[in-house]
């Protein structure tokens, strides 16, 4: 069994009170700490504090020790732990660091070496960016992910789940009185992602015209699709906002996308043909859905940038894209 001890630390340009308070909000809706979406949100089974359990994608841990504004730690099932501390170093500046701690056999030392290792450091990194965007504006040497992270972060990206047709999804419900095929496809919406339909037709990549649009009380819902003499086909995509929970905050669910289709066939050559079409469509579905999200996903603002933006019409903070 190995121990790994493994630290990152940051000089941010900020007094240890403003960038307390981001940590403070670490986890919560409006976090401006975790490098969200472009890796999995940090989630808990209640707010920030001591006994909070959750943690991000298949890492889980508890929360064991919380200092407001300065210090929070974390721990994993298997003994080990991880920490952010926010530490001053004058009246405007301080450091922030984070520390993991956790001890690895067999394949497990193997996985640490070469992948894990690469994608905690880089997560870490991208949150001090936001840290530091966040509190003082700008980023002076901003992380780059390398080729190997950009590979795994490829081949490891959330694969879409199979679902009922969901009930907000009207147009595709009744898109058709009698059904051959439907199915549906979906993925969170974690924060800072797009939550307008038309920004996400780009799942079919322009193949088939827009025949209807409506508004949901939790998002919105767009039908396309294409009448043919064999069939007619019909392709939903439904942005949901997270689902509310009590005390206003969200629960449930951070948001979804699905990607739902009808099919309804006119003859028996209409069969035929989609008895063939039906063995492929899963997995051309599937992996739209996914491009789509990742495209976007690496696309959207980073939680510094959306913080900066929410704070800009009444503190005149600027915006700056991150390379």
């Amino acid at each position: 069994m190995r121990t790994v001890r493994d630290v990152h630390a940051r000089t941010v340009q900020a007094s240890a009170e403003t960038v307390g308070a981001l940590l403070d909000r670490l986890s919560g809706d409006d976090d401006p700490f975790f490098p969200v979406p472009v890796w999995p949100a940090m989630r808990f089974d209640r707010p920030l504090g001591v006994g909070a359990t959750g943690g991000h994608s298949f890492v889980r841990y508890r929360v064991t020790a919380y200092e407001p504004g300065r210090r929070v730690r974390f721990d994993f099932p298997s003994g080990g732990h991880h920490a952010f501390e926010v530490t001053p170093l004058d009246a405007g500046s301080c450091r922030v660091t984070h520390v993991l701690e956790d001890r690895f056999r067999g394949a497990g030392r193997v996985t640490w070496a070469l992948a894990i290792r690469w994608m905690h450091a880089t997560v870490v990194e991208e949150a001090f960016d936001n840290v530091e965007r966040a509190a003082t504006g700008t980023v002076r040497a901003p992380v780059r992910r390398s080729r190997w992270v950009r590979l795994l972060h490829r081949l490891l990206w959330a694969r879409p789940t199979a679902v009922g047709i969901p009930p907000g999804a009207r147009l595709a419900r009744t898109a058709f009185a009698r059904t051959d095929f439907q199915d549906a496809w979906q993925l969170p919406l974690p924060p800072g992602m797009p939550r307008d339909p038309e920004t996400w037709k780009g799942v079919l990549r322009g193949a088939f015209p827009e025949l209807d649009r409506a508004e949901t009380a939790a998002g919105g819902e767009i039908l396309l699709g294409r009448d043919a003499r064999h069939l007619d086909f019909r392709a939903s995509i439904l942005v949901e906002s997270p689902a509310a929970g009590p005390g206003g905050g969200t629960a449930g669910h951070d948001g979804r996308v699905t990607l739902s289709t009808v099919v309804r066939t006119h003859h028996l050559g209409g069969r035929l043909y989609f008895a063939v079409v039906r063995r492929v469509h899963p997995v051309l579905a599937r992996g739209m859905l996914r491009r789509t999200h990742r495209r976007l996903a690496l696309a959207a603002p980073s939680a510094g940038e959306r913080e900066l933006a929410a704070r800009a019409p009444r503190a005149g903070y600027g915006h700056r894209t991150r390379p």
